[in-house]
């Protein structure tokens, strides 16, 4: 014990000696109970995650969770040790105490409230403190927050009674949760840290204090704090009384009201109510009572008028927001879904003030709501869930359920204008547990399979829109030239001509080109992203914290931009793709001495060439708090952005400044009148399009389709068709059943590698992180009774074996969290090179790579019998096993090329001097006779090309470079040169674009090479 310690506690007992007796005992509480420990931080709680009992940090990306240690301290409150932390968040982070979910929830109802000691650093930042209630376990129960402020300096016990929590309303968990702190179930606590602030903490003594007083205990709730109707109908607003413990109330509660305030008129819009509920003593927790407010009806065309009902609760804690009627817009000419869009739009704008339009053009991420209130007090145009920002639990219901909430919100406003929500559903619904993860687009681009793509782009529609969701920040155009690029994976390839083919996704997604099938309860709106040239920017340009190359500079000719970079997003205007999200990277044009250029400040390329020249007629919507981005004070980022072209400004934290600050540079002259008009047009049109005028609430109609068989088998062949088959020496595949196989490396049995970045959350995760079928749990399934045995780390015997299959990659990331120098390479890691040696050293082996782009094998080719370039397969690893076990064919080609080592990077198809480990295009066949006859059948194969491509016969064009591919491929065999690689990956990029003659010549020069 320090002397420091011992003086404070000599100095507490000295204080307690002099204090008058009567005051002690006061002060003790002779009737309160004892505290009762939650945490001493001793070491009694583990660090663990869910289901287990234990601390845990979280956070929006991989580094925003804080580090969390239990630290010995000298001067600590109680014990010996606190719980110590750093964190430097720039999304959202913090830490959870979760009881176990096995073991029956905490009843914390005997008490007053909950404390804890904090140790202040005085930088006057609000710390968000939760308590979890009610629900099933930790992780699917209410939330009910609170906050203090870190005003002080030192060591103090922060106090906070329980009547000071408010209810989580970005939350919606669903199963017996009744939205009143009941406090008999609890699972635990969370602390939210501050953002934007590099810093640390200590805490201790977390523990239940004071006796809990009835009279404390009970509050008066409201079904809704907005109520709509039709005019001249009635709203039944119920008002409940409930009580911490679910006990009766034990002394009257009375609740005045009357119809107060508002833009509505008592006597013309409505019939003015007051009057007085009164529940006696011993009325159940959970009773209600109704107050009915009747409307009245007029001939006038009317804009949306609000009613507030104002309660004054005597007894009880009131609710913390007063409920309104809210009589809905009717009559106008916009509301006429009879009226063509553009006559639509035009009387609304007309209608709306710079405030109003100011909010349209505002998005927010949900978790950063202030309140519920401020989307319709900011007239907050759309909201979205960040990668990870999910209700709890995170299911279906938990989704409809939260964005219907909010769009409750929106009927509040004049012209109630509807919300658009938005989700990056990139491979699947990615965010949603349970849901279809497809593979990444570096896997569809693999599968060559236009129509297949179109197939995954209407299953994610389906279930995304099932939760409410109408809008989609997919797909990536990306044409990715350098796989050191951490987003590599959200690329179809390095091909603009592959990117441009597997745009069918975008009727996928949306259906028809002109937008008539937007209102379809399974379609959503998609995002062509990101614009223009983020796959193209240099190694070592990022200025992005520690990214390397994602962020960075594109610098390009002119020609090249136009023919590489902006080539797709033409394809995406002339398919109707509806939105468009500028990238984070700058581009540099050579020749034009302008210098870098931020994306979202280059009115050059959105308004000059995507909206004037393409003839784009949807909105563009920013990035992630990408505004920030551009140089100079935020007044200037907003001007910037919104002159340059930008419609809608994703500011996830920002709303309100944004808003403001738009408003004054209008006002000031800086940004135009007319440029918000035509901003706010477009994003009206496409709500109109949406169908959400008339249907603002989620249609969860196709919930049960989310996950199902049907949608899996998509997702299964997708999976199935992307794999490539790089070599298969002495045709070892396909699988036999009757063969023993003995299964290894870190990939073969983990759902979260195998489904890779943006998967749940943000980065994603490894192991079991939602519903889906590994790679051997595939195999075993494809073979069942047949003997595979699995070693992650090959460390079992390998003797009695026919085969052996390691399944070897990357682990996840997302973006520049995953660029190569960013802490990431191309290699192996040591144990899966282990593994790889010790099987492939034991028998005859076939190695799959699990990763967003290639790996560095070349070493270990020699020892290799079949390699497959698996990519990022998503959560069907049965299609993965279909391929291996001969179900079906491997018909997979590289969408990028297969270097040999880093130091080639960039490589890619086209470039003068090609030697790659493996081209553009690879992909041996298995199932399939290989065409035989050497040169005189390729003579024969590029006259019937010559002819397809004469009579616009494409599906026989394609079909005759098919087979010259097939047959070259299998002369080359092994022996890839620059002189036959280069040849081959031009044909491949020739067929894309319809040179089927072309490209039968170039396969015959790879044949004559070999």
């Amino acid at each position: 014990m320090s002397a420091r310690r011992t003086a404070l506690l000599a100095c507490a007992a000295l204080l307690t000696g002099l204090l008058p007796l009567t005051a002690a005992g006061a002060a003790a509480g002779a009737d309160e109970p004892a505290p009762v420990p939650v945490d001493t931080f001793e070491g009694e709680v583990p660090f663990a995650n869910p289901p287990a009992e234990g601390l845990f940090p979280w956070g929006g990306d991989a580094d925003d969770p804080p580090r969390l240690a239990l630290t010995a301290r000298d001067d600590a409150p109680q014990g010996a040790k606190v719980l110590t932390g750093g964190y430097d968040i720039s999304g959202y982070g913090g830490f959870t105490h979760d009881f176990a979910f096995d073991s029956p929830a905490h009843d914390w109802s005997a008490h007053k409230g909950i404390r804890f000691w904090w140790e202040g650093r005085n930088n006057g930042k609000k710390i968000s403190f939760e308590i979890k209630d009610g629900g099933a376990n930790g992780e699917a129960s209410e939330l009910w927050t609170t906050s203090f402020t870190d005003d002080f300096t030192g060591w103090k016990q922060i106090e906070i009674p329980f009547t000071d929590f408010t209810y989580r309303t970005d939350y919606q968990p669903v199963g017996g949760i009744d939205q009143v702190l009941g406090l008999t179930g609890m699972w635990g606590y969370a602390l939210t840290l501050p953002t934007g602030v590099k810093g640390d903490f200590a805490m201790d003594g977390v523990e239940l204090y004071g006796k809990g007083a009835q009279s404390l205990r009970a509050s008066v709730v409201t079904d809704a704090a907005v109520h709509t109707v039709k005019e001249g109908a009635a709203a039944d607003v119920r008002i409940s009384v409930a009580t911490t413990g679910s006990v009766p109330i034990d002394e009257p509660v009375t609740v005045a009201y009357e119809t107060a305030g508002g833009t509505a008129e008592a006597g013309t819009d409505y019939t003015r109510v007051a009057g007085e509920l009164t529940f006696p003593a011993g009325t159940a927790s959970g009773t209600s009572r109704t107050v009915r407010v009747p409307t009245l009806k007029d001939r006038s065309a009317e804009s949306a008028e609000t009613v507030p009902l104002k309660l004054t609760v005597t007894g009880a804690r009131a609710p913390a927001e007063n409920p309104q009627v809210v009589i809905d817009a009717h009559g106008l000419p916009y509301l006429d879904a009879k009226l063509p869009v553009k006559k639509r739009v035009a009387d609304l704008v007309s209608r709306l003030s710079l405030e109003e339009k100011a909010g349209q053009m505002t998005q927010a991420e949900r978790g950063a709501l202030g309140t519920p209130g401020d989307i319709a007090a900011y007239d907050l145009g759309s909201l979205l869930s960040g990668g990870g920002s999910t209700p709890t639990p995170n299911v279906p219901e938990a989704w409809s359920r939260m964005i219907d909430a909010f769009q409750l919100r929106a009927r509040a406003t004049r012209f109630q204008i509807p919300l658009i929500y938005g989700v990056d559903a990139v491979h699947g619904h990615n965010n949603l547990f349970g849901a279809t993860v497809m593979p990444h687009n570096i896997g569809i681009g693999a599968t060559r399979d236009p129509r297949l793509a179109e197939r995954t782009g209407e299953v994610t529609a389906a279930e995304v829109r099932a939760t409410g969701i109408p809008w989609d920040f997919a797909p990536c155009l990306c044409v990715t030239r350098d796989e050191r690029w951490g987003r590599s994976y959200e690329s179809f390839g390095e091909d603009p001509a592959l990117v441009k083919s597997m745009e069918t996704v975008i009727q996928g997604l949306q259906g028809a080109r002109d937008g008539r099938d937007l209102k379809d309860d399974d379609r959503v709106l998609a995002t062509a992203k990101h614009y223009v040239g983020d796959g193209g920017t240099g190694y070592g340009s990022s200025a992005t914290g520690s990214y390397t190359i994602d962020q960075g500079v594109t610098k390009v000719t002119r020609q090249e931009l136009e023919a590489v970079h902006l080539a797709p997003f033409k394809t995406a205007v002339d398919r109707g793709v509806g939105t468009v999200m500028p990238s984070y990277s700058s581009l540099d044009i050579i020749g034009d001495d302008a210098g870098p250029v931020k994306m979202h400040a280059d009115a050059e390329m959105i308004n000059g060439v995507l909206k004037d020249r393409m003839g784009f007629d949807g909105f563009v919507i920013s990035d992630w708090a990408a505004i920030d981005q551009i140089p100079g004070d935020y007044a200037s980022d907003v001007r910037t952005s919104v002159n340059a072209g930008l419609d809608m400004i994703m500011v996830p934290y920002e709303y309100k400044n944004f808003r403001t600050t738009l408003v004054d540079e209008v006002k000031a002259g800086r940004i135009s009148e007319r440029r918000v008009d035509d901003a706010v047009s477009r994003i009206l049109a496409q709500k109109f399009r949406l169908g959400l005028f008339e249907k603002p609430y989620a249609d969860t109609s196709g919930a049960s389709k989310i996950g199902s068989s049907a949608h899996r088998a998509v997702a299964r062949q997708a999976a199935a068709e992307s794999q490539v088959l790089l070599k298969n020496a002495g045709g070892v595949l396909p699988l036999k059943k009757s063969q023993k196989v003995y299964v290894a490396g870190s990939n073969a049995d983990d759902l979260g590698n195998q489904t890779g970045g943006w998967t749940i959350t943000w980065q994603g995760a490894s192991g079991k992180i939602t519903d889906g079928t590994t790679v051997l749990q595939g195999m075993r399934k494809a073979a069942p009774g047949a003997r595979i045995d699995y070693s992650k780390d090959a460390s079992a015997p390998t003797d009695g074996y026919d085969v052996g299959v390691v399944v070897v990659g990357e682990t996840p990331y997302a973006e520049g969290v995953g660029d190569v120098g960013n802490g990431n390479d191309l290699e192996l890691t040591a144990a899966d090179k282990a593994a790889v040696d010790k099987v492939c050293g034991a028998m005859k082996c076939v190695v799959l790579t699990v990763s967003g782009r290639p790996q560095l094998i070349g070493d270990r080719l020699g020892d290799i019998d079949a390699l497959v370039a698996s990519w990022l397969p998503g959560t069907e690893g049965d299609g993965v096993a279909d391929v291996l076990y001969g179900k079906r064919a491997f018909t997979g080609q590289l969408p990028v090329t297969w270097p040999k080592s880093e130091a080639q990077l960039p490589i890619n198809v086209g470039d003068a001097s090609y030697d790659p480990q493996f081209p553009y295009g690879w992909g041996l066949t298995t199932l399939t006779k290989v065409p035989g006859g050497g040169s005189a059948a390729l003579r024969a194969l590029a006259l019937v090309a010559a002819k397809a491509e004469r009579l616009g016969a494409d599906e026989a064009g394609r079909a005759a470079v098919t087979k010259a591919r097939l047959l070259v491929q299998q002369r080359i065999g092994t022996r890839i040169t620059p002189a036959t690689a280069k040849p081959f990956a031009d044909a491949d990029h020739l067929l894309l674009t319809g040179r089927y003659k072309e490209a039968v010549a170039r396969l015959t020069t790879a044949y004559k090479s070999a």
